[in-house]
């Protein structure tokens, strides 16, 4: 359901200009409705790829291939550069996967970012935290979605903090590393962009907004084709992604404005997850996941914008973690375009502070779409206050909640 969720968009509108055949882990639902044909096999299992994709190669003539998603990059990238298929080269991909290796090429070709360590040890981490100064982040070097990233203020934070972050990097494939950084004080942003036989377009810019500290949480997202930030931070993210090497693809770009200018997070190459692609579209008439297609096929992408707009998206949370007992819209407000609920009565919520993450706390989301970011905002708001959402808490939790988080 989660997939269906917040990739459909991606597989409906590639699948209406190309015939799509699929490498999927399971036997495929919800997606037959828009392939001609699958292979089941796990996409981080090299061998049992390369078996898959030389099967679908041997039934179709594959003009391109991509993914968007985030583990699977590297793979399929050496499985494009086995098939003969245009894609930005593995070791570019596996720059872009590790954020150490991320930083050392920012810092190589003078592209504003953080101050960065690797670390093995607690104690390395202290001293990594003690050069860099207070408050630090934490996080895994190759993870995505902002788990086990870990924001730490103080010293005696830094053991627990730890803790998270290699928790969550031991599960890693690419790396198992952790990084302590420079805590980045300033709003953060994405950057949308197309690159095209190494020439970059930024398509969009996306403001976000973070929450449940001291982890980063993604709560909402907002794009308007008529920001006027994008003059701002569109030389930094091509910067990064002619850093990283990447040759061709999607690329979602995040940073954060300190003191009004941009300091880059990381690259993902890849479309953005949250729907953030769908945002786009409905902002900018600039279809991203075709556009990530034609350049997979070697075709220039058509980038032209044919609307100008803006649409904000709103995960729901609950206040506390619990058992959720209701979850409904109680009325459609103007500018809804669309709510969807990925949980249902009975299932059980946990959020990040209890030992969760994104994938156990979201009940769900709505995209509203106006003129301005101001007013699909505002109706963001409004459709948010009409949802019925009641969660019973877990024990040791603050009872005291509607059940909702603001």
């Amino acid at each position: 359901m989660e997939a269906e969720a917040y990739r459909g968009f991606c597989l409906e509108n590639i699948a209406a200009h190309y015939d799509v055949v699929l490498v999927t882990s399971v036997e495929p639902t919800w997606e037959r409705a828009f392939i001609t044909d699958w292979e089941v096999a796990d996409p981080t299992d090299q061998a049992a790829l390369a078996v898959a994709g030389h099967a679908l190669a041997a039934r179709h003539h594959l003009a391109g291939i991509m993914t968007w998603t985030e583990w699977y990059l590297v793979p399929v990238a050496r499985l494009a550069r086995r098939l003969g298929l245009p894609a930005s080269p593995p070791e570019v991909m596996r720059g872009c996967r590790n954020k150490a290796t991320a930083r050392a090429l920012f810092a190589r070709h003078g592209v504003p970012s953080a101050a960065s360590a690797r670390v093995r040890t607690v104690e390395e981490a202290v001293q990594a935290a003690a050069r860099i100064g207070y408050p630090v982040v934490l996080k895994p070097a190759a993870h995505a979605a902002s788990i086990g990233v870990i924001r730490v203020n103080t010293p005696g934070e830094l053991p627990a903090a730890s803790a998270i972050a290699a928790q969550t990097a031991g599960r890693g494939v690419e790396s198992r590393e952790v990084l302590v950084e420079e805590y980045l004080d300033g709003d953060e942003v994405s950057v949308e962009c197309a690159t095209f036989q190494g020439q970059t377009t930024v398509v969009a810019v996306t403001r976000k907004t973070v929450g449940l500290e001291p982890y980063f949480e993604e709560l909402a997202h907002t794009v308007d084709a008529a920001d006027p930030l994008l003059a701002t931070v569109a030389p930094a993210a091509e910067a990064a992604i002619a850093a990283l090497g990447i040759t061709g693809g999607i690329s979602h770009v995040e940073m954060r404005l300190v003191a009004g200018r941009p300091r880059l997070i990381e690259v993902n190459a890849r479309i953005a997850g949250d729907l953030i692609g769908h945002l786009v579209h409905l902002a900018t008439g600039v279809d991203l996941a075709r556009a990530a297609a034609d350049i997979a096929c070697g075709r220039a992408p058509d980038l032209t914008p044919t609307r100008r707009e803006a649409a904000a998206i709103r995960f729901i949370y609950p206040a506390y973690s619990g058992t959720l007992t209701v979850c409904r819209l109680t009325e459609r407000t103007r500018g809804l375009e669309r709510v969807r609920f990925q949980r249902q009565a009975g299932d059980q919520l946990v959020l990040p502070q209890d030992g969760g993450d994104l994938f156990t706390a979201r009940i769900g989301l709505l995209i509203t779409t106006g003129p301005s970011a101001a007013v699909a905002q505002a109706r963001t708001q409004e459709a948010y206050r009409n949802l019925d959402v009641q969660v019973a808490a877990a024990a040791q939790t603050d009872p005291a909640g509607e059940g909702l988080a603001a």
